[in-house]
């Protein structure tokens, strides 16, 4: 049985492997250019620092103009669909920074790089395994194909608006899981929370047990095991020289 027999892209599994490998490679190169230690160094050129996002614009450009130029086949798209997912990778590690136009990356700010990156995995596994938001049985009315999707970005909206951020893009795939996300209590600080929530109202008084300050979910922990920002050393005594930010 080959793998497209059970409803798994091929093209997108090449991108997710890609993607997931260099995020990994990555975060483990930065965290070795913060410590000072391995071959690894920030790139500079002409003085200027140059951010690994700059490399994956490129290859994310080059990957989708060369995809809709050509068209090609095998084994060329899987090449293109490899070089996609390092490029994407690549951009989303740093999606804090372009976000802010500021080096937060081992700040509390750059922890929503590590998100993005989590989500677009999801996302994408979610494109591997088949999920099709605008697919349509054979035979069913244009009418129906909009109302369904369009249901699910409703809830999607809603899902995100409660800051129930995560189910909501996952829900834009999956619907059903952005539904569990638009009926649950919103969190604390979500616009639907301030919109709808009267302070001290019995919603607002739910809202705030479920979610008191300093509350931490599965998904912050997660996010932990990328973002924790590891201590720096001192600049070199003999040098005055810095052995990096991240790369």
């Amino acid at each position: 049985m080959t793998l497209e027999a059970t409803g798994i892209r091929l093209l997108p599994l090449w991108m997710l492997v890609a993607y997931l490998v260099t995020f990994v490679a990555t975060r483990l190169v930065t965290r070795a250019i913060r410590l000072g230690r391995g071959p690894f160094r920030d790139t500079s050129v002409g003085g200027v620092h140059v951010h690994h996002q700059v490399y994956g614009i490129f290859l994310l450009l080059v990957a989708g103009a060369a995809e809709f130029t050509w068209r090609p086949g095998p084994p060329a798209d899987v090449v293109l669909a490899v070089l996609f997912g390092i490029g994407a990778a690549l951009t989303l590690d740093e999606f804090a920074l372009w976000l802010r136009l500021d080096d937060v990356y081992w700040s509390p700010e750059g922890r929503r790089s590590v998100d993005a990156v989590l989500v677009a995995g999801v996302l994408g596994t979610a494109l591997v395994l088949g999920a099709d938001p605008i697919g349509d049985a054979p035979g069913s009315p244009s009418w129906t194909v909009a109302i369904t999707v369009t249901a699910g970005l409703v809830v999607a909206v809603l899902a995100i608006l409660k800051g129930r951020i995560v189910l909501g893009l996952i829900g834009v795939l999956v619907p059903v899981v952005a539904l569990v996300g638009a009926v649950r209590l919103a969190r604390p600080g979500s616009y639907w929370a301030r919109r709808f929530y009267r302070p001290g109202s019995r919603r607002s008084r739910r809202a705030l047990r479920r979610f008191p300050p300093g509350h931490r979910t599965r998904w912050d922990r997660l996010v932990d095991l990328f973002a924790v920002v590891p201590a720096r050393p001192a600049p070199d005594e003999r040098t005055g020289t810095d052995p990096g930010q991240h790369g």
